[in-house]
C-alpha cells in the first residue's frame, strides 16, 4: 500500500528543486575565470563631505573588466565581444561598464550574454571606462590616466566616463533629477584621494532615487480578498540569507503565473529597517544577468 507523503515534507521538497532547478544548467561548468577584483559601491547617505568627490553618470550596463587580454564579467566569465571590439587594447587593466544607451539594459544584457557574437548589435555597445584598477596612483590621477589610455585608443566605442565636482547636497540632487529625467538610472560618487581597493567601502558611492537589491524567489504566498486564488507576496531570501516578503509591485498576469521558486529577482526598497530588512520592498523585475553579475548582500 502506497505511503502518503506530508504536506510538509512536500511543499519542503518542492522548495528544494525549485531552488535548485536554476543552477542545473551550470552544474559541472566553472566560471570561465576567477572572478575579477573589483571596487564596489556603497550606497550614499546626505551628511557626507562631498568636497573630496568626483562625480559621474551610473550607467545602467553590465560590469565589464578588461584584464589585458580579455573582457571579463563581475562574475569571471569571458565576454564574447567580436574581435574588432578588444582590438589594440591595452595590456592594463581598465574597469568600466558594457552600455547600450540610458533604457538600454536588457539590450545589454542579451548582447554580452551571447556566446556567438551579434555583429549588429555589438555596435550599439559602448565600454564606458571609468577606473585603472592596477594604476597606484589615486583617483585623481587615475581620471586624467584612463581619459589618456582612451584617446589613445581613438575607438568611437570606447569611452572615458565624465568626471566632475559637486558643491553640496542641493546640488547633487538637482543633478541626479536631470539624469533621471533624461532616462539616466543614477550618479557615482569617487573619492579624488582614493586608491583603488577591491572592496566595498565609502571611497565609491551609488546615488539613485531609490535603493534596489536582488533575492531568491522561496515559495508562493496566497492571497486574499481580490487576490484570492492569486499569489498574494513572494517569500524571498537575500544572498546574505535574509527572508522576507515582498507583496506588491504585481501585475495581475505576475500574480497568475508568479516567477518560479528558484528565480533571482530585482526588487526596490525605501533604506532599511534596524533588523536590517528592506523597508517598503517592491518588486521591479526578473533577474536574467545573475551570471554575469552576482547578487549583493543587503548593506547599511
Amino acid at each position: 500500500m502506497r505511503q502518503a507523503v506530508h504536506p510538509d515534507l512536500r511543499r519542503r521538497s518542492l522548495l528544494l528543486v525549485g531552488a535548485l532547478l536554476p543552477l542545473l544548467p551550470r552544474m559541472g561548468r566553472a566560471a570561465d575565470a576567477a572572478a575579477p577584483a573589483l571596487m564596489l559601491a556603497q550606497v550614499y547617505r546626505p551628511g557626507i563631505d562631498l568636497s573630496p568627490y568626483w562625480l559621474s553618470e551610473k550607467y545602467d550596463g553590465v560590469r565589464g573588466h578588461w584584464d589585458g587580454q580579455r573582457l571579463l564579467t563581475r562574475g569571471g566569465h569571458v565576454v564574447n565581444a567580436p574581435a574588432w571590439f578588444t582590438a589594440g587594447w591595452p595590456a592594463e587593466p581598465m574597469d568600466g561598464e558594457l552600455w547600450a544607451g540610458r533604457g538600454g539594459f536588457e539590450t545589454a544584457l542579451s548582447t554580452v550574454r551571447q556566446q556567438r557574437p551579434n555583429e549588429q548589435a555589438w555596435r550599439g555597445i559602448r565600454f564606458m571606462v571609468f577606473d585603472l584598477p592596477t594604476h597606484p596612483g589615486v583617483f585623481s590621477e587615475r581620471i586624467a590616466a584612463y581619459t589618456e589610455r582612451v584617446q589613445a585608443l581613438d575607438q568611437p566605442w570606447v569611452q572615458a566616463v565624465l568626471q566632475e565636482r559637486v558643491a553640496s547636497h542641493t546640488d547633487l540632487l538637482k543633478r541626479l533629477d536631470r539624469v533621471v529625467r533624461a532616462g539616466g538610472e543614477g550618479l557615482m560618487l569617487h573619492r579624488g584621494d582614493a586608491l583603488y581597493r577591491a572592496e566595498r567601502s565609502q571611497a565609491l558611492l551609488k546615488v539613485k532615487t531609490h535603493e534596489d537589491a536582488e533575492a531568491r524567489v522561496m515559495a508562493h504566498l496566497p492571497g486574499q480578498g481580490k487576490y484570492a486564488g492569486l499569489l498574494g507576496a513572494l517569500l524571498v531570501e537575500s544572498a546574505d540569507g535574509r527572508r522576507f516578503r515582498i507583496g506588491s509591485g504585481f501585475s495581475d498576469t505576475l500574480r497568475r503565473e508568479p516567477p518560479a521558486l528558484g528565480t533571482w529577482i530585482t526588487y526596490r526598497f525605501r533604506g532599511l529597517h534596524e533588523s536590517g530588512l528592506p523597508r517598503f520592498a517592491t518588486y521591479l523585475r526578473v533577474r536574467s544577468d545573475t551570471d554575469l553579475n552576482p547578487p549583493e548582500p543587503l548593506s547599511r
